[in-house]
Parts: structure tokens; sequence; C-alpha cells
């Protein structure tokens, strides 16, 4: 056995659990070194995180460190194997780190997040200003995955791992819980996500108690 994957970055964070999953489909012992973005130790050039330790290679950047892992230690299996589907996977990946997670993560989640954890005030005015964007794109990923199963005709793969955790945040907000259940396919495929080892091995320490 080799070291464990060193994942240097928050606790609670939707692309420090990412690389979680993906060590824990490919069988690899991890461990969260928390880290602030912008701390000293954090040897990211841009500030972000995570920064990742694994088979004596520092990394950063969550889409090559993920496809790394998945590539060096569980044969390519969460990603496909056809250029059709793996093109598919590719833009939904691309879609949720361009799109989904700014408008989620500014509009919604930071709010609940700094309230709950830094004490300050519900910012309701910013949460109401983009709930609209929020329950429209909500909508286009809900018709995506009615039309033609988006990314989930494809197995289970790196564009899940990308899209749960995203969502999964959103989810775990009062507004973003009751948008989600508007949906038809969004609410099933979260609960299937869940049924997943890697993920039940991965929630946040918080997730249980917020439900």
């Amino acid at each position: 056995m080799g070291e464990p994957v060193r994942i240097y970055g928050p606790v609670i964070s939707t692309y420090v659990r990412i690389i979680e999953i993906v060590c824990e489909e490919a069988g690899l012992a991890h461990e969260v070194i928390p880290t602030p973005a912008h701390s000293p130790a954090n040897r990211h050039p841009f500030g972000k995180v995570p920064v990742v330790h694994v088979d004596g290679i520092e990394m950063y950047e969550t889409v090559s460190i993920t496809q790394y892992i998945d590539n060096a230690h569980n044969s390519g299996a969460l990603q496909p194997d056809d250029p059709v589907a793996r093109a598919a996977m590719d833009r939904w990946v691309a879609v949720g780190n361009t799109y989904l997670f700014p408008l989620f993560e500014h509009g919604l989640v930071m709010p609940h997040v700094m309230h709950n954890f830094a004490g300050q005030p519900l910012d309701t005015a910013r949460i109401e200003k983009h709930l609209p964007d929020i329950a429209k794109t909500l909508s286009f990923i809900d018709l995506e995955m009615q039309k033609d199963g988006a990314w989930t005709g494809h197995g289970f793969t790196l564009a899940d791992v990308f899209l749960y955790c995203i969502l999964r945040s959103v989810e775990l907000t009062p507004q973003g819980a009751a948008g989600i259940a508007q949906m038809e396919m969004l609410p099933k495929w979260l609960a299937k996500c869940r049924e997943r080892l890697s993920i039940a091995a991965t929630v946040w320490p918080t997730e249980n108690a917020a439900g």
C-alpha cells in the first residue's frame, strides 16, 4: 500500500468531495488536510482549492486530477470509451464547472454557508435576485434528462460525480430543496447517486443533519 492521497482544501468543499469520490471509486485511501483557499499552506498558483498529492505528484485543477486518478488507478472506469459518450460527459463536466457552480455557489449556497457557519445575516436579497436564474437552470437540467438522459445514459461517469456534488449543495438549502422537489428527474437521479458506496462514504460532516 502506498501513501494515501492527500487532498488539501476545506473539509466541506464541492471540489474536495469530487476528488474523494473518485478516490473511493478507485479504491484509494485518502485524507483531507484542511486548508483554506489563499492560505500560505495552499500551493495552488491561483489560490484555489484543492491541491492533491498522489503517486508522488503534486497536482491542481480538479478535472485533471480526477482523470489522472481514474486512468491510473481505476482503468478509466468513470470515462466512456465511445467518443460520443465521452464528449457528452466532458460537456456536462464543463457545464457544471463553468455555469452551474458559479451560479449556485454565489447566488444560493454561499449565503447559507456564511449564515450557518460564520454567523452572518442571511443575504436574502442576493438569494432572491438569483432564484429566477437558478429555477430556470434546474428546469433546463431536468428537461435535458427527460429528453435524452443527458449525461446519465452512459452509466456512472465523472459527469455524475461533478454534477452530484454541485447539485447536492443546492439541495441542502431550503430554496434549492424546494426547487429540485418540483423537478421530474433530478430528485430520482440524486437519490440513485446516494445509493452509490463512494457517495455514501464521503458525506459532509453536516450533511446528514441537514437532510
